[in-house]
């Protein structure tokens, strides 16, 4: 793709867009920022005018997209009537991912699904690394796939997690190894539709080659049924089956297949709490094996890695009560995933922004399991509606307010748990902010109880 003097519009000027922006600038482009937000509310604006970058601010305008011989996209910028316009236009819209793509010399192994992207990108970069390869993390975890250019070789390895959003707007973007997680509803206040998520998934599917290698996961409904539009072999993982090629448990034991069968490890060996994370491990230890890790590398990360941070992350114990801060659990998928994680009683802490999903399948998992539950921001009307009857509820006005109660609700042995089946974006930044303001929380009670003693 050459990029010296061709017009681009790069939507959005956060930091993948400063990102783009940084790589085009060295390609010579000329370069305008489009972004919905006033001027005064963005940074690092005069560094880049500085450089030559033109600004257009306070609004997408189509006007200035028409101008454009190329359009890039930052991650969850929607398909917007102004991008989809341009696009009917026979302007060119594509996402950062796509830009950076033919510029990339190393191997890439790309991880998408709707949950457990980070822990088993995070995996599979931290075996690969142990086994001793040059890999860069990059992605929708970390930094943007295009900042890696200039630092990407011949031999090295690529590990970076893809979203809907990034995959949305691809033409040609594949991986040598691509990893399929799982597919539950999620995004449909951006993709509209479940089907449309799917798809968007599905591209990096689509774009795979005969020498790529594909994981998919065979519990999983719909991507199993994509098998049969593919003439290449596939490899499996499962917790439910044993496949020809792939990953699979049997009895406690992950058993890797490729050619002969091999034990790798015991589920009691993994840290992470639940059985999503043994289907992690396996579909982490199927691509690292694939990409050249040895079977010593790939087990003592799995013995060492504790999880990350805001994924069922336990904060502290007061008085036998686990405060546990799960604030990535922005799907009903992933709330249901977490609520299963445990045995103990639980009170559960639901609310946020509504993706536009269904909070129904929460009554089911709820029985039995969630003693009571209280909600916070602006879905907590939908989804008190959504599983009313099911158990107690009642709702707070902050995060102090909520683990205050959570905590005289509580009895020793039970588990608070942060686990909202939204988004942050009401309240905060990102699901970080909100899960770094609970521990601030939950240690500031400790504090409180331990001065009364």
């Amino acid at each position: 793709m050459e990029l010296k003097d061709k017009r681009v519009v790069v939507v959005g000027f956060g930091r993948t867009g400063q990102a783009v922006c940084d790589f085009l600038l060295s390609q010579g482009a000329n370069i305008t920022v489009s972004d919905k937000k006033p001027e005064a509310e963005l940074e690092r604006v005069e560094i880049y005018r500085a450089k030559g970058v033109n600004f257009d601010t306070g609004a997408n305008r189509l006007e200035t997209l028409l101008q454009a011989e190329l359009v890039v996209l930052s991650p969850g910028v929607p398909p917007l009537p102004e991008v989809l316009a341009a696009r009917e236009k026979g302007i060119k819209v594509i996402s950062e991912i796509e830009l950076a793509y033919p510029y990339l010399r190393g191997k890439l192994i790309g991880i998408t699904g709707t949950n457990g992207k980070s822990t088993t990108t995070t995996l599979i970069y931290l075996m690969l690394k142990r086994a001793g390869f040059k890999v860069h993390l990059t992605g929708n975890i970390g930094q943007p796939l295009v900042s890696f250019i200039p630092k990407v070789k011949p031999g090295h390895l690529v590990v970076t997690e893809l979203s809907s959003f990034q995959l949305e707007f691809t033409e040609k973007f594949r991986t040598d190894i691509s990893v399929f997680l799982n597919i539950s509803p999620n995004h449909l206040d951006w993709h509209r539709t479940f089907e449309a998520y799917l798809q968007a998934k599905k591209k990096l599917f689509d774009h795979s080659q005969p020498e790529d290698q594909v994981i998919l996961n065979r519990d999983d409904p719909h991507l199993w049924v994509w098998r049969q539009e593919k003439r290449q072999e596939l490899y499996a993982f499962s917790r439910k089956h044993s496949v020809p090629r792939g990953c699979y448990l049997q009895g406690s034991k992950i058993i890797l297949k490729l050619g002969e069968e091999i034990p790798v490890i015991d589920v009691k060996n993994i840290r992470l709490r639940g059985v999503h994370n043994q289907e992690n491990v396996m579909a982490a230890i199927l691509a690292a094996r694939l990409a050249g890790a040895s079977l010593t590398s790939i087990r003592q990360t799995i013995r060492n890695f504790k999880g990350l941070e805001h994924r069922l992350e336990e904060v502290r114990k007061i008085r036998g009560v686990l405060f546990v801060n799960d604030s990535k659990a922005t799907t009903v998928d992933a709330t249901i995933k977490a609520i299963e994680s445990f045995d103990q009683p639980i009170i559960l802490i639901l609310g946020g922004r509504d993706k536009g999903g269904d909070f129904s399948p929460l009554r089911r998992a709820l029985k039995g399991k969630v003693k009571q539950v209280l909600l916070i921001g602006e879905a907590r009307k939908k989804i008190r509606q959504a599983i009313q009857g099911v158990c107690p509820l009642e709702e707070a006005k902050s995060f102090r307010d909520l683990v205050e109660k959570a905590y005289d609700l509580s009895s020793p042995g039970d588990v608070v748990l942060l686990a909202p089946a939204c988004t942050s974006w009401d309240m905060f930044k990102n699901f970080e902010e909100r899960g770094r303001l609970f521990k601030k929380e939950v240690n500031r009670l400790a504090r409180k109880i331990q001065e009364k003693r």
